[in-house]
């Protein structure tokens, strides 16, 4: 196989994951206020979650294409190939990532979905980042 095909490939399977990071946790975040899950106010994996779906929000408004995106199409092409003629991983990870609307579709649907994820925040709290005491110990 191709290395620029597998590093490609690589780079769709990581978008795959940031996105089910980003829609797993706002159900897991709503889910563990209703069972009273602890970890789901862990401040630094809210803050990872606020700041992934703020980033595609951003990029919506701006119209930029995600960098994950851009590079695993200069891979392809740097392999020759056409953008996810490709491999299994490449084809059905395509099948679900990539879909056709209007751009406006897209920027309302992530402007929706960042309300949403802000809307958690104030309403599951994320506790306090760990600061040093007075003493200097941790």
């Amino acid at each position: 196989m191709n290395i620029y095909l597998a590093v490609a490939d690589m780079l769709l399977f990581t978008h795959f994951l940031f996105v089910i990071f980003v829609v797993s946790g706002l159900l897991l975040i709503l889910a563990g206020k209703i069972f009273s899950w602890a970890w789901v106010r862990n401040p630094w994996f809210r803050l990872a979650h606020l700041v992934g779906v703020t980033v595609v929000v951003l990029q919506s408004w701006l119209g930029v294409i995600c960098p994950l995106t851009t590079w695993e199409m200069e891979l392809r092409s740097k392999a020759g190939d056409a953008a996810y003629a490709g491999t299994f991983i490449s084809h059905w990870l395509e099948k679900l990532l990539y879909y056709q609307a209007p751009a406006w579709v897209f920027i309302a649907c992530y402007t929706t979905f960042g309300i949403l994820v802000l809307l958690s925040w104030l309403w599951v709290r994320p506790r306090p980042f760990a600061g040093k005491n007075k003493s200097g110990a941790s």
